[in-house]
Order: C-alpha cells, then structure tokens, then sequence
C-alpha cells in the first residue's frame, strides 16, 4: 500500500503548559464554531416550534428540513476543497454569512410563502455543509497538535451543555419574542461564526500543481486517495456508517413509538433525550483528559457503546435502565468522535485535511435521511423488536471488525503520539 508521511509535530513536542482555555486565537474560534453548532441544533427545533404555533405545517416542516439537509449534502464537499485551495477561515466566514443571510429569508416566509422557506433552507444547508471542514481544518492551524485533544473536547462540550439547556429556553423566549425574532436569532449566531474567528497561524499549503488545476472532481478525488492511505480513517466511517444509518435511526424512530406503547408516557422518550445529552457531556469531559495507550480501540469500543441504546428498547426494562443505556450511548459517541477529529488533525496531511473532513460529514449527516427512511418502514414490515436486534448487533459487530484494520488501534500509521 502506498503511504506519504504523515506530519510528526504532534510525535516530538512536548506536551504544553499552557491551558488551551488561556489561548485568545482559540477562544475565538471555539466561540464561532460553538456558534455554529448552536444555530445548527437551533433551526429544527424553532421550525418544531413553528408547527406548534400553526405557522407552519408538518409536511412544510418536512420539505424545510429536507432541503436544508439537500443543501449541506451538495456544499459539504465543495467547502472541503475550496477550503484546501484557499484560506480557511475566508471558507468559514462566507459559507457562515450565507447562512446568516437565509435566517430574515425563512422569517420572512414563515406562514407566507413555503418556497421562499425551502430556498431559504437550502441556503442555510449549504453554508452549514461548507463550514464544517473549514472549521475542522482551521483548528488543525490554529492549536498546536499536543493540545488538541482539549480543543477538540471543549468544543464538545460547550455545545452539548447548550443543546441540553436550549429547547427550554428556546420555548421560554418563543413566549416572548416569537417564532420570526427566534430565527432571526439564528441568523446573528451565523454573523458571531462568520466574523469572531481568528486567521489559522499556518495557511493550508497549496497541493502540488495548483497553477493548472483540474477542477472540482479532481482535487476532491485527491482527498479521496488521502483518505485511503490511512485504513483506520476508512475504518472508523465503517463504524460510523453502521451506527448512523441503522443504530441511531433505529432509536429515532422505535423509541417514541416505545415510549408511547411500552411505557405510556411522552417522559420516556424526552428523559432518553436528555441522559444521551448528558452522557455526551460527560464523554467529553472524560476523554479531554484521559490518554489511553491504545487510542483508536477505546475510540471504537465507545462507538459501539451505542448498541445499548437500541438494546434496551428491545427488552422489557423498567424505564430507568433505558435512560441509562441512552447515558451509555453519549459518553461513548464523544469517547469515539474527540480521539477521531484529533487523529484526522494529526494524521491527515494539512493541505488535504478539509477535503478528508467532508467525507466524514457526508458519512455523519448524509446517512441518517437514508437511514430514517429505511428503518420505518422496516419496522412497519417486520415489526419493532427484529429490527431493533438487527441494528443493535450492527452497532457492536461493525466497530469491533473496524477495530481489527490495520493502524486502527492507535489511529495512526506509526507509533502512538505522545501528546495526543
């Protein structure tokens, strides 16, 4: 198999001193990409709220969401080239203000035109979709690799301490402001991500033969050929891939139906909610801090965790045990995703770094529609419980082969960092 050396900064510094929350660039960037993560999370759920209000109905909801998520699909990739061409952060700043620029468009549609809402939408996606690996790039050029670990981890757990504050929040200020200023307030979200973060101390080096480019399709297949010299990153979206379109769409769909039959009570399904949020805050908590000697097989153990969240809605279990199966799952998702965002910042070479990062947000946010879509009618057909035990042994079979490639144990083809 053909390699290329993989950066060794990250295998020769010693560790720093210094706290990564003392450090000015990266508080600024966490403050934009915390931003945008919270506007993320923050669009589904005030349109939620529009449905309840009766500004918007369910299947506008529907088409809404369904082109936001069209937009990131088709943007996603895009950002991660041209976040390789250029500089990162200009990718972050006009992908984020073009979807702060769709945030008055949807206020503007609400309860008026669905096809201003929907364009709006795709808008937003595609801004989302193309952020996100400049984002992951410009943190590679931002913290020095022995502290990225914690970087990585402290994005984490800003935005989930949010999420799990939000909703109530969010219902609170509704009764206040309204569906129209909410919006409005994810639209200022995308201008604090758009214009808070700082140039990356070291600009992405330009890919050999830039002055005679190919186009799109060739410089997005170099990212391809780097993902492929590293088989514990096509490892991990192999693992990724089998929690995301059968484990956590399995949960999305079975568990209000659990909720409601087994249990007889909407708590259920909203407690589950919140001890996964928990759980996931916890995980980033835990892993900020703890090295373990084989990195990449506690990163893949964790995924699998997951299994025990469609475990438990396939027995019948007090409802406790479910909330605490769903506690297991969160730690374990952030146990996987911190090790598995600083390996593909150490790992990956830096001028390839964005395009590698889009594949994996195709695989996170382009297989749960797939998956959604799959899954219900599956249980319609064969019932809850066979298809609950057909991804729960998904979800623990496939990262446990995944663990078993080659430079998967230590998410590295070399020896593991010691400052990682």
């Amino acid at each position: 198999m053909t390699t290329t050396s993989a950066p060794t900064e990250a295998k020769s510094a010693a560790p720093p001193t210094r706290s990564i929350l003392r450090d000015t660039a990266f508080l600024r960037l966490w403050a934009g990409t915390t931003a945008s993560g919270l506007a993320t999370w923050a669009l589904p759920f005030v349109l939620g709220l529009a449905v309840l209000h009766r500004d918007l109905g369910a299947a506008g909801l529907g088409l809404v969401l369904a082109a936001r998520t069209a937009g990131f699909l088709a943007a996603v990739a895009v950002g991660g080239v041209l976040a390789d061409q250029h500089s990162r952060r200009a990718v972050v700043f006009w992908s984020a203000l073009a979807a702060a620029a769709a945030a008055p468009l949807l206020a503007a549609g609400l309860g008026r035109s669905l096809v201003l809402m929907t364009a709006a939408a795709a808008l937003a996606g595609a801004g989302q979709g193309a952020c996100r690996p400049a984002f992951q790039a410009l943190t590679a050029e931002t913290v020095d690799p022995g502290r990225r670990r914690q970087a990585n981890a402290a994005t984490t757990i800003a935005v989930r301490s949010s999420t799990l504050t939000g909703p109530a929040l969010t219902a609170l200020l509704t009764a206040f402001l309204g569906i129209r200023a909410l919006l409005l307030g994810i639209g200022l979200l995308w201008l604090i991500a758009a214009l808070v973060p700082a140039r990356g101390t070291a600009p992405a080096a330009p890919a050999a033969g830039t002055a005679e480019r190919a186009g799109f399709r060739k410089d997005f297949a170099e990212g391809i050929r780097e993902a492929r010299r590293h088989p514990w990153f096509l490892a991990g979206l192999a693992g990724l891939a089998a929690v995301i379109t059968l484990g956590y769409s399995a949960t999305s769909v079975a568990l209000p139906l659990i909720s409601r039959d087994r249990y007889g009570t909407e708590w259920v399904l909203a407690a589950a909610m919140t001890a996964y949020t928990v759980g996931a805050l916890l995980g980033a908590l835990v892993i900020a801090r703890l090295r373990p000697r084989s990195q990449g097989w506690a990163a893949f153990a964790g995924l699998a965790a997951y299994g025990v969240a469609p475990l438990s809605l396939m027995l019948p279990v007090h409802p406790v045990v479910v909330l605490a199966a769903y506690a297991v799952a969160g730690i374990g998702i952030e146990l996987f995703n911190v090790p598995w965002f600083t390996a593909t910042q150490r790992e990956v070479a830096p001028e390839k770094l964005a395009r590698v990062s889009s594949l994996d947000f195709l695989v996170s946010y382009g297989l749960a529609p797939v998956g959604l879509a799959l899954i219900a009618p599956a249980i319609e057909r064969f019932g809850v419980t066979p298809v609950l035990a057909v991804c729960t042994a998904a979800c623990f079979l496939v990262p446990a082969a995944a663990a078993l490639v080659p430079t998967a144990r230590h998410f590295s083809r070399t020896a593991p960092a010691a400052t990682d």
